[in-house]
């Protein structure tokens, strides 16, 4: 059984885990079972646990050492034989040095701890996780999309990632949705990973003494597209991302036809 603490406000969190009687607030027109319930004789996961209040903090230690719990608005008392599994993305350790959460519910959960590096610190776990989350995808939305291109798959992994897999999959979903072909490109990408992926391209070419040909891996046309579609096809923008003046840029639509126009019929 799982939970995602961080989904629900305090109030139905402690419903939704411990349960309620009819009558106890706004609502309750019926007894309802917790999770805690639900899950007794096997696991709980509750995810995002930073979150909890001081209030759900108590009751969660107490369920923890005396395995006993009354629901919202009840006397009576359920004893329950549940193994309790929790993540959070949080400090623990620094939210109890705060004083945000409860040192002896932290050193009562903190008995096995497993440390998940975050996204950012394993890169080559991306092509691996885009594959699966696309199959999925694929499954749910009946689209054929076979992967990412090499370009996207390396903004994917030049990026930072603060929100971690999470983030990721709501990358690939939007990806997949919006795929103008079987395979994802750049272009499908959100605006700020498309736009840190040419930053960073022609950050490394400056700090290289380079130019803006030497920079150019595919041809120069495509990316002078892509710059433009990343930037919503703001000349000043584009112009800076690339490191050239806008009379250059405009020269180099012209030498490559494209236009704003051009590109809305094709895409």
């Amino acid at each position: 059984v799982e939970v995602a603490c961080g989904a629900l406000p305090d109030s139905l969190l402690e419903s939704e885990l411990f349960g309620h009687v009819a009558g106890a607030f706004t609502g309750a027109n019926h007894d309802k079972d917790g999770k805690f319930l639900a899950a007794n004789g096997g696991t709980l996961f509750l995810d995002e646990i930073g979150t909890a209040s001081p209030s759900l903090q108590v009751k969660l230690l107490r369920v923890l050492q005396d395995r006993e719990f009354e629901p919202v608005g009840g006397n009576k008392t359920h004893k329950v034989d549940v193994r309790l599994v929790l993540a959070t993305n949080e400090d623990l350790e620094e939210k109890v040095r705060k004083g945000e959460f409860r040192q002896d519910l932290f050193y009562r959960i903190n008995v096995i701890t497993v440390t998940q590096p975050p996204l950012r610190e394993r890169i080559g776990d991306i092509p691996l996780l885009v594959d699966h989350y696309v199959q999925q995808m694929n499954d749910q939305t009946g689209k054929r999309v076979k992967g990412f291109d090499d370009q996207a798959l390396h903004a994917l992994q030049r990026y930072n990632w603060p929100g971690n897999v999470r983030e990721l999959l709501n990358v690939i979903e939007r990806a997949v949705v919006l795929a103008k072909s079987d395979i994802v490109s750049l272009i499908d990408l959100p605006e700020h990973l498309r736009r840190d992926a040419i930053d960073q391209q022609f950050e490394l070419n400056r700090l290289n003494g380079g130019n803006l040909k030497s920079a150019l891996a595919n041809p120069e046309r495509q990316i002078i597209l892509e710059a433009l579609e990343a930037s919503g096809w703001n000349r000043q923008e584009t112009a800076r991302v690339l490191g050239i003046n806008r009379t250059t840029l405009y020269k180099k639509m012209k030498k490559y036809d494209i236009s704003y126009e051009k590109h809305a019929e094709i895409f």
